[in-house]
């Protein structure tokens, strides 16, 4: 099964590059889309990925990615 993970370029909470390298280790193979998501909202206080049909937000980059890592397909 793919993942589908996005992420967005101008949330103030992570950085591009490195947050899409911690996310292909955790998912190796999976295409990582980057762009904005129309989630200014929650994206503007918190760090967020869009993982497998989910929005999982958390205070810094390392805790939403610890966080999304339980959504990602085997």
């Amino acid at each position: 099964m793919a993942n589908d993970i996005r992420i967005c370029d101008k949330c103030k909470h992570t950085r591009v590059k490195t947050m899409v390298t911690k996310l292909e280790k955790l998912a190796p193979g999976t295409e990582i889309r980057v762009g904005c998501k129309s989630y200014c909202g929650p994206c503007s206080r918190f760090a967020f990925i869009f993982i497998n049909g989910r929005y999982v937000t958390a205070a810094t980059e390392d805790e939403v990615i610890a966080k999304a890592s339980k959504y990602i397909k085997k």
